[in-house]
């Protein structure tokens, strides 16, 4: 591991990066602000209106609005600070509120691999693109990780076998 010498130095931004930025002056407005331009205000119904939706099925209603049907298993881990899952989209992996999602056309070969001391648990998704990405997950008890090792590997038979054919 290499290690500086002398005092850590922020990088600073530029003009390069953010044409929006002026050296000495904060931010006018965060990020995530957008504009909306004065046609669009009246293009969109205010907060309180209630559309109706077109599909007269969905107007009947089945079940609470977000909720997906899921047609076949899905693995779902996950600790404090990330977790993983697999189910008919792909892989996904989380790590202190970042998301990586893998669709199972991109994905090449998955390997699982428990600790043999310890109670890590990673995943390792290797794409059609010679790149590869792992997460990890510690199990509550290390009994835990032959379980997981199994719920997945019932995912995968599912999932992974459909997309090679």
């Amino acid at each position: 591991m290499e290690q500086r010498i002398g005092p850590y130095i922020q990088p600073v931004q530029t003009a390069g990066t953010d044409p929006a930025h002026v050296p000495g002056f904060p931010s006018s407005r965060p990020a995530e602000a957008e504009e909306t331009a004065p046609g669009k205000a009246a293009e969109q119904p205010p907060e309180d209106v209630v559309v109706p939706p077109d599909d007269p099925e969905e107007a009947a209603g089945s079940g609470e609005e977000g909720e997906q049907e899921i047609d076949g298993p899905v693995f779902e881990v996950s600790d404090r600070r990330g977790s993983i899952t697999a189910d008919r989209t792909g892989v996904r992996f989380t790590l202190d509120g970042e998301e990586a999602e893998f669709g199972w056309d991109e994905i090449g070969a998955v390997e699982v691999d428990a600790a043999r001391f310890g109670r890590r648990f990673t995943v390792t998704v290797y794409m059609t693109t010679r790149r590869w990405y792992s997460a990890e997950v510690t199990a509550p008890a290390k009994s835990h990780l032959k379980e997981w090792a199994a719920e997945l590997d019932v995912a995968l038979d599912a999932y992974f076998e459909q997309t090679e054919l």
